[in-house]
């Protein structure tokens, strides 16, 4: 499962900017949407990648890339040139936090106001056993909600993706 990746991208300062989780159920509200929508409308922007199971939580979000062709490995280029190669993981997430950023700033009537944390959580998926856990994992966000680190009132935060061990 070559150029498979779990990717987690946080809001800044980890506030809940998406939306709420009622009932173990994700409510998205207008911003949350927009993220939703950019993440869909990847594949036809970026014909490089595949996107699989994906969620969008009140201050994060998970999903599952596949660069396909292998262009989602180091490109041996040189140490002067900066920001990420074109095709890669690093072009993906960056081109959908800006755009993600420049839509939601909009609507605030602000520009250049950070909505995403600085770079992002990224896991190989390595093999079928792994990218089926990750699935769950992710379709499973709401459920544990309460529990998870990244909920400003969660009650017992999980340990940070020691389940992909």
């Amino acid at each position: 499962m070559a150029g498979a990746y779990f990717i987690t991208i946080v809001t800044k300062d980890r506030k809940c900017f998406f939306g709420e989780v009622v009932d173990v159920e994700i409510k998205l509200n207008h911003w949350g949407q927009i993220v939703q929508d950019e993440w869909k409308n990847s594949t036809q922007i970026r014909m490089e990648i595949d996107l699989d199971a994906f969620i969008v939580m009140p201050n994060h979000i998970h999903g599952i890339v596949v660069i396909a062709n292998g262009s989602g490995r180091a490109t041996g280029r040189s140490p002067l040139q900066s920001g990420p190669s074109r095709r890669s993981l690093g072009a993906f997430v960056g081109g959908f936090k800006s755009i993600v950023t420049k839509r939601i700033n909009a609507l605030r009537g602000l520009s250049g106001k950070a909505v995403w944390q600085r770079n992002y959580f990224e896991h190989i998926i390595r093999n079928e056993q792994s990218l089926n856990r990750i699935r769950r994992y992710i379709l499973d966000n709401p459920v544990r909600w309460e529990f998870d680190r990244d909920n400003p009132s969660s009650i017992k935060p999980e340990t940070e993706y020691a389940w992909l061990q």
